[in-house]
């Protein structure tokens, strides 16, 4: 079948993935979760003796948000999620859901979409499904950005999408250049997934747009739940309009059935804790400046020096092979590869938690001497 076909090109190209094994407990060093605040940790016990409606909470919706009987969970984090960012919000299933919900409701024949070269995949999804003209300018040149946009009909809405931390880069956006740029031409749609930055940035874990000197610039903040925060689902933070249009528009929130109660309420609680933790973003920006220095001995590629790195290696067969060595000695830290980056840009991602200590990166460093023989 044309199945094996490639089955067996993705093998022998070494670009053949798999899941990995189970490695809860393991006492495995985990560099490549996205735990950032080590939040993970944390089960229901811990939160059942304050919060005694977790053990009533249905463990099902039953049905799609528009039809689903029980909403106060869903309208509690709601609400939490608007005074955090100033707006409205509306939750989705997943970033994957948001992203390819909003970015298709949003965009249409009289929309132009003009996209980082480097946002998730799930963008680019959102962008097929929209049938919307695109063009995508290369990563964080916003020289060119801006002439893609000057170009533009002014009749033309132009939905402008960027990631705020790029997730296998580790590199950030300028948003206040994305901010400047907006307010330059009038009919910009500015559009920023905070995935890897909410929780784990920013006063409070409020992410790199809340930071900016004008976040309401900023007409779509995506968020997830299920990094920084460890539970599951996502959200847009958007106008009261832009809510209304995609509870009205948005496929993927108006045809899945919405997560259940008990994890609407779990993520709440998440937000809660998150905006404690300004002592553990601290510490999480202290491993950063370590590992940095760590992967610098390495490779001259280092572009990040955030909660995200890599080590570049441009081979998809020797990052299988470095992140093999790196397993035998206690170190988890998967190779990613082709198509989730370019080719030729292969690499082993490093995924810090403000879990981890100064010692487990000294491991780290120890681990790559002997494997890169310095």
């Amino acid at each position: 079948m044309e199945y094996s076909k490639t089955l067996d090109s993705l093998r022998s190209t070494g670009n053949f993935r798999k899941c990995p094994d189970d490695r809860l407990d393991s006492g495995l060093i985990d560099l490549s979760s996205n735990d950032y605040l080590g939040l993970s940790k944390y089960c229901l016990n811990d939160f059942v003796k304050d919060n005694q409606s977790l053990l009533t909470m249905p463990m099902t919706s039953v049905a799609s948000r528009l039809l689903s009987a029980c909403q106060k969970p869903y309208e509690a984090l709601e609400t939490r999620l608007s005074e955090i960012f100033h707006r409205p919000a509306l939750l989705f299933n997943s970033g994957y859901h948001a992203n390819t919900g909003v970015v298709s409701a949003l965009a249409d024949r009289d929309t132009v979409i003009v996209a980082d070269k480097l946002v998730h995949a799930s963008i680019i999804d959102g962008i097929i499904l929209s049938r919307a003209k695109f063009q995508r300018f290369p990563h964080n040149d916003f020289a060119e950005l801006e002439r893609l946009v000057a170009q533009m009909p002014a009749a033309k809405r132009v939905l402008v999408i960027v990631e705020s931390r790029y997730s296998m880069d580790g590199d950030a956006a300028d948003i206040e250049t994305l901010i400047a740029i907006k307010r330059k031409y009038g009919n910009v749609l500015l559009y920023v997934d905070e995935a890897h930055s909410f929780g784990a940035e920013g006063q409070g874990g409020r992410g790199l747009s809340m930071s900016s000197s004008a976040p309401e610039e900023i007409d779509v903040i995506i968020g997830t739940f299920g990094k920084a925060l460890a539970s599951y689902g996502a959200f847009a933070a958007v106008s009261q309009e832009i809510k209304d249009y995609l509870i009205n528009k948005s496929r993927s929130f108006i045809f899945s059935t919405a997560i259940s109660p008990l994890q609407a309420e779990w993520s709440r609680l998440m937000v809660e804790k998150m905006a404690t933790m300004d002592a553990e973003r601290e510490h999480l920006k202290h491993l950063s400046g370590k590992l940095h220095d760590i992967l610098a001995k390495y490779s001259a590629d280092c572009c990040s020096d955030s909660h995200i790195q890599a080590l570049i290696v441009g081979d998809p067969t020797l990052a299988v092979e470095i992140s093999h060595k790196l397993r035998e000695q206690g170190i988890v830290a998967l190779p990613i590869r082709t198509p989730t980056v370019p080719a030729g840009t292969e690499r082993i991602r490093f995924s810090l938690s403000a879990s981890m200590t100064d010692a487990d990166l000294d491991k780290l460093d120890n681990a790559l001497k002997c494997i890169f023989k310095k």
